[in-house]
């Protein structure tokens, strides 16, 4: 029995993770869908897109600094509930303003999600194991990231668009059940004042950040773009000057001041910024140059979150052992030479040639992603939990969000037939950079959870 109140928990948070991560690429696959099912613009309907993404990244630091404050069990609480009822009224959307303002209330709850996550892994894992439990965590991510266009394919040949969010109804409520019951409380919380007007140079900063490369990646309006680029300039850099000056701030420069954590963070960035720009460029790949389906492309693509849920597990009892810089360095270059793989790959090769390259992507991803992850939470105070956790969710959002932003741009100069296999070397070379910055680590202090168990 207390193996079970040790270790069920994280079925919970495993449930809201990919909840929250897989409704950031399904609606990408029923984008078509959905511009004819309310007949809207393509860049009108691209808002169903760009409103979720903003929200999360508007308000991840916000809630977890909240998480700090009155405790990460609440905050994950309020977003599966907040996410269950958003995801019931995008499934019962009659028009196209409804679906969009649905779609902006499960970004709020996606936010509270995301913001405490790890926090609450580094709760409910014992030190000595922790890196197991980040396995979990990162293996979420990685295959709902990997698996979305997927896992969209087989709901939309034989289901309504509908389905896409009525699926979350039962995992909500499972995920909100399992928690309540089981969620372990904070042991510390940081009293301090959050503070309005930081909360919403926070939500300025990025929103106007996220507009300005969604809306570049999506062709919208230059003039609109360059003024919501200036904008995040400018209030960006009063933002920061403002949080630079406090002790505890909302988004956490002093964190940034440990150098693995630091380090850990911008290599996380990068590694996000690879998967996303090899993602959207495979299946462009795989259909104007290989003339593959659309849904052979999904089942070309399945290796990739296969591997991941095998490596992840591994490199979390891999780095028990072994210096995290070192394992990720080795998976980030083995991510590297699976995407180089596939940009020398024959055009006329078989799908078992590309099943083995795509899987080698996969299982570097899933080596790199555990020992990063914990890395980052295990540098940071405990007390420090959720703006870890934020901090940690921001770097992948971000790196996705410019790793689509670089594909926009390459299809903007080149045809799609040529700049998909550029951008599989773009991808390849910026995991290789990641593989570098990750082995650099190894110069800097870090004390593995399990080693300072047994010394104490």
């Amino acid at each position: 029995m207390n193996v079970l109140k040790q270790y069920f928990p994280i079925v919970s948070v495993i449930i809201a993770i990919i909840m929250s991560v897989l409704d950031g690429t399904l609606v990408n696959v029923a984008l078509p869908s959905l511009t004819k099912e309310f007949d809207v613009e393509p860049n009108t309907a691209i808002w169903l897109i760009n409103s979720y993404q903003m929200v999360i990244m508007m308000f991840l630091l916000v809630f977890a600094s909240f998480g700090d404050t009155i405790g990460y069990r609440k905050i994950f609480l309020c977003g599966v509930t907040v996410f269950t009822v958003a995801s019931a009224l995008c499934a019962l959307s009659q028009n196209f303003a409804m679906l969009v303002c649905s779609r902006v209330l499960q970004g709020l709850g996606a936010a509270c999600v995301m913001s405490v996550n790890t926090a609450l892994v580094r709760l409910i894992y014992l030190p000595e194991v922790l890196g197991r439990g980040m396995s979990f965590n990162a293996m979420a991510v990685a295959v709902s990231s990997a698996a979305g266009p997927t896992i969209a394919g087989i709901i939309l040949s034989s289901l309504s668009w509908h389905w896409l969010f009525a699926i979350n109804i039962p995992l909500g409520i499972i995920s909100f059940l399992i928690g309540y019951k089981m969620l372990p409380h904070n042991r510390f919380l940081v009293k301090r004042d959050i503070g309005f007007w930081n909360s919403v140079g926070n939500v300025l900063t990025f929103g106007l950040l996220i507009y300005s490369l969604e809306g570049f990646a999506h062709h919208e309006s230059r003039g609109i773009i360059i003024f919501a680029f200036v904008s995040f300039l400018t209030i960006g850099y009063f933002y920061l000057r403002s949080q630079l000056k406090k002790p505890v701030p909302l988004l956490p420069v002093d964190l940034l001041k440990i150098p693995i954590f630091a380090r850990s963070i911008l290599t996380s960035v990068s590694s996000f910024m690879a998967q996303m720009l090899a993602m959207v460029a495979l299946p462009f790949f795989f259909q104007d140059v290989m003339c593959f389906s659309p849904v052979e492309i999904g089942v070309l693509l399945t290796p990739w979150p296969i591997a991941t849920m095998i490596t992840a597990p591994i490199a979390g009892r891999l780095v028990e052992h072994f210096h995290p810089g070192i394992l990720g360095a080795l998976g980030m270059c083995v991510f590297s030479t699976g995407l180089f793989l596939l940009y020398f790959m024959p055009e006329d090769s078989s799908s078992a040639d590309i099943f083995w390259r795509v899987m080698i992507c996969g299982a570097g991803f899933g080596l790199y992603q555990t020992p990063n992850n914990l890395t980052i939470m295990s540098s940071a105070p405990i007390e420090r939990s959720g703006g870890a956790s934020g901090m940690l969710g921001m770097a992948r959002l971000c790196g996705q969000t410019v790793g689509t932003t670089l594909v926009a741009i390459v299809f903007a100069i080149i045809p799609h037939t040529v700049g998909a296999k550029l951008c599989l070397v773009l991808a390849a070379v910026v995991a290789f950079i990641a593989g570098i910055a990750s082995i650099s680590r190894i110069t800097q202090k870090f004390e593995n959870p399990r080693n300072r168990v047994k010394r104490n």
